[in-house]
């Protein structure tokens, strides 16, 4: 799946992911869930009450890099998964596709957001 692999360790661009940093344990993270082909962690950032960070365990730099579409429904299931969990009936999931849309970390991943009105347009 995705353009890159996590286990690829001659490659500079996984080496430096903070999110592939993450799915190899490199970096701790407040854990939210994980499954073979996801992890979804507290956003150190919250810009909601709930604010979670989904990824696929499978390095891909963005939604317009990914293309295998197996990686968006184990993302979005996890989302899925997480909003049950957490018993959210109303929320949010964003991802910023490249610098101008305010992805700041180039490796897909969603942001789950709820426990407050979100109004639109977002930004």
């Amino acid at each position: 799946m995705g353009s890159d692999s996590t286990s690829d360790s001659n490659n500079p661009q996984l080496q430096d992911c903070l999110f592939c940093k993450m799915v190899r344990g490199e970096i701790p993270i407040q854990k939210v869930f994980e499954d073979d082909h996801t992890l979804a962690f507290d956003d150190i950032n919250p810009q909601a009450p709930t604010h979670v960070l989904i990824i696929p365990k499978t390095h891909t730099d963005s939604i317009a890099d990914t293309k295998d579409p197996a990686i968006f429904a184990h993302v979005l299931a996890s989302a899925q998964k997480i909003a049950e969990a957490k018993s959210l009936s109303h929320f949010r999931i964003v991802s910023n596709n490249g610098q101008e849309a305010g992805q700041s970390v180039f490796h897909l991943h969603i942001h789950l957001l709820a426990g407050r009105p979100l109004s639109w347009p977002p930004g």
